[in-house]
């Protein structure tokens, strides 16, 4: 008689990471953000305040300030993140907004290159006045236009989007919406970017992503936002369900059934892709696909658009290609129209995606 098999052990596969940093290796790395010789004379300060730093690392302080999460939560009296709770505030106020028929149509216009004029190219990229073009049609057509111009990482104070961390990968339920990863104050990773877009995609009724391709790939401002979003299809909206991050109970919930929901489905979408060499098709298609899998709806063949603008030509002189093909910026103005379309017809009730009603076998 063949032994009974032994179910997989839950525990995490642990092994990888190296521990926490020196005392020196964290002066160094502390100090480098006062290199700038007009710190030197509050160098006494700093070193106190290197102090503190370094005993909240030492004790992991991630989330030093946290209440109850009181009802409505799987274990009310988990002690919650207080910076969580107040993000996820936010995302239920965007959400109620964004339900109510009587607010204004809101379109989510994201310019994804990291170039702008406010740093190191000194000029603007064609994606922005792609964006510039979509925004004026849509305002025209009494659309709310929300402009997300990821450029402002490599230009602004301050401004970062941190890298997933993929919890998802060790368990669904593990990976909380919104993400509850950052801020991590211990390791310095807190006022992080992500926590404001994610109640602006929560508050669209449409997106529209215009992008460039840079070396065959979306530009890393797009990639970290995408992979930052991947908590919106089928994150665990409450983080006392897993007591925080136990990798243990999240896996027990995600075998016992887990239905995977899609935070930001039922929105209309559309894709603007322009390259100068190669990759457009790709790219497009990777964007397409990623927003299908999370539920928001196409809105038609003109509303996923990649095209070459100046193909082989030189860089210097990318803008006059872009003026001179006029083709080109009907055609994004077009995304603008179909993605403004879908928008009205969903909010009308008019628009049912024909598998709708269809579940899905293998939800993940």
């Amino acid at each position: 008689m063949e032994p009974a098999a032994q179910p997989p052990s839950l525990e995490p596969v642990t092994g990888q990471a190296p521990g926490d940093v020196s005392r020196i290796t964290f002066h160094q790395r502390f100090g480098a953000q006062f290199s700038d010789p007009l710190f030197a004379p509050e160098q006494a300060a700093l070193e106190r305040l290197e102090a503190i730093a370094w005993e909240a690392y030492k004790a992991g302080r991630k989330a030093p300030r946290t209440q109850k999460a009181g009802a409505g939560y799987a274990d009310p009296d988990y002690d919650l993140s207080i910076d969580w709770i107040n993000i996820r505030r936010q995302l239920d106020d965007a959400a109620r907004t964004q339900q109510d028929p009587a607010t204004q149509s809101r379109v989510l216009v994201i310019c994804a290159s990291a170039r702008n004029d406010g740093t190191c190219p000194g000029e603007v990229s064609k994606t922005w006045r792609m964006t510039q073009q979509i925004s004026t049609l849509l305002s025209a057509a009494g659309i709310t236009v929300d402009l997300l111009d990821l450029s402002l990482l490599t230009s602004e104070y301050g401004r970062k989007i941190y890298p997933c961390k993929a919890c998802v990968s060790t368990a669904m339920p593990l990976c909380h919406w919104p993400c509850s990863c950052y801020p991590n104050h211990a390791l310095n990773q807190a006022d992080d970017w992500m926590n404001e877009i994610y109640a602006r995609w929560v508050a669209a009724h449409g997106v529209i992503i215009v992008t460039p391709v840079y070396w065959y790939q979306a530009p890393s401002p797009l990639k970290l936002m995408i992979d930052r979003l991947v908590c919106a299809d089928g994150g665990n909206p409450d983080p006392t369900s897993t007591h925080g991050k136990s990798a243990v109970k999240a896996k027990e919930i995600e075998l016992a059934g887990w239905d995977y929901p899609k935070h930001l489905a039922g929105r209309a979408y559309g894709v603007v892709v322009h390259g100068d060499v190669a990759g457009i098709e790709g790219v497009r298609r990777g964007l397409c696909d990623w927003l299908d899998w999370m539920g928001l709806i196409d809105a038609g063949n003109s509303a996923q658009l990649d095209r070459y603008i100046g193909y082989y030509k030189p860089y210097a002189t990318s803008h006059a290609e872009f003026d001179a093909d006029e083709d080109v910026q009907e055609e994004v103005r077009n995304v603008a129209r179909a993605v403004a379309s879908t928008v009205a017809r969903i909010r009308k009730g008019e628009l049912i995606p024909p598998d709708a009603a269809l579940q899905r076998p293998r939800p993940k």
